[in-house]
């Protein structure tokens, strides 16, 4: 990687971001040296991680995607791992050694409605493009003195809040070779979109229905404004969410590249979306990249 995209910024503490090495066989491996390490200065050593090591086995590679409880099916994300058919995983792969090098060191965004996958996804496609991933509102957090979320926004309003994020958004676009999940509400500033798109951004794009069911499957408790006393916990956070949606909507669009889970589930033959495992999002995130990259400069041309 070339030392001239590292940056320091007045962030602690220090983490390196590991560089891909690959065999000449195809498998992919992380480094166990740390071979020319990029120095950034990030708010927090348990919120910007470096991407970890994937090993290939016979029929299953399993990747790691801890902390992403509000976004899959308890079978997946309970474990913080999960095992990928061999096709997919060599489907993943393959994909990302065509893109990564075209990718320049530039920073990863998705963005989406809250329980959309962004935390599960973010962190395999820092895993196979040898980025260390990073969560906004998690940094918010930190930046707050550890604080969550649900009580910055109790006890200092979404405005302080929107704030927090949007410095943090400032300083992530300093920085390369970076997937940054974001919260779902970033869209809705313009400015964000300024610090977004001197990267890439990403809008996985997951039916209401879906959300409404993964969110109640685990609680409101954490998201500030779902977060109600309703008997129908299901019908209460599908209306809110359409709400949040019909404010949000066009902003999402504002993405360089969309991740439509319907599209993906129709290619594979019209099942339901929420049998669409993580490696299958991944894959079209990786796609749509590659599909912006190519009209952006003519560069990319993906097989």
């Amino acid at each position: 990687m070339d030392a001239k995209v590292a940056h320091t910024l007045q962030f602690s503490p220090m983490i390196y971001s590991e560089k891909l090495g690959r065999k000449p066989s195809g498998s992919v491996r992380l480094s166990r040296g740390f071979r020319e390490p990029q120095k950034l200065q990030v708010f927090g050593s348990a919120n910007c991680e470096p991407a970890r090591p994937s090993s290939s086995r016979r029929r299953t590679t399993q990747l790691l995607v801890a902390h992403s409880c509000n976004n899959y099916p308890a079978s997946i994300l309970e474990s913080g791992s999960f095992q990928a058919p061999l096709d997919e995983d060599l489907n993943l792969r393959n994909k990302s050694q065509e893109i990564e090098p075209v990718l320049n060191g530039r920073c990863i965004y998705l963005v989406g409605m809250m329980g959309s996958g962004k935390t599960t996804v973010g962190k395999i496609l820092s895993q196979v493009l040898g980025y260390s991933f990073c969560d906004s509102d998690t940094l918010v957090e930190e930046e707050v003195g550890g604080t969550s979320v649900a009580d910055i926004f109790k006890h200092y309003g979404e405005g302080f809040f929107r704030d927090k994020e949007t410095e943090v958004l400032r300083k992530l676009s300093l920085m390369h070779r970076l997937v940054i999940s974001t919260g779902g509400g970033a869209v809705v500033r313009p400015i964000n979109w300024k610090y977004m798109h001197k990267g890439i951004s990403v809008w996985l794009d997951v039916p209401l229905e879906a959300l409404a069911q993964r969110i109640t499957a685990v609680g409101t408790n954490s998201r500030p404004l779902l977060h109600n006393e309703a008997e129908d916990a299901y019908t209460r956070t599908f209306m809110r969410l359409s709400a949040l949606f019909e404010e949000r909507g066009e902003a999402y669009a504002n993405a360089n590249a969309r991740v439509s889970l319907e599209n993906i589930a129709a290619k594979m033959g019209g099942g339901d979306v929420s049998d669409l495992s993580p490696i299958d999002i991944a894959i079209e995130a990786l796609e749509q990249i590659g599909g912006f990259l190519k009209g952006e400069d003519g560069l990319y041309a993906g097989s």
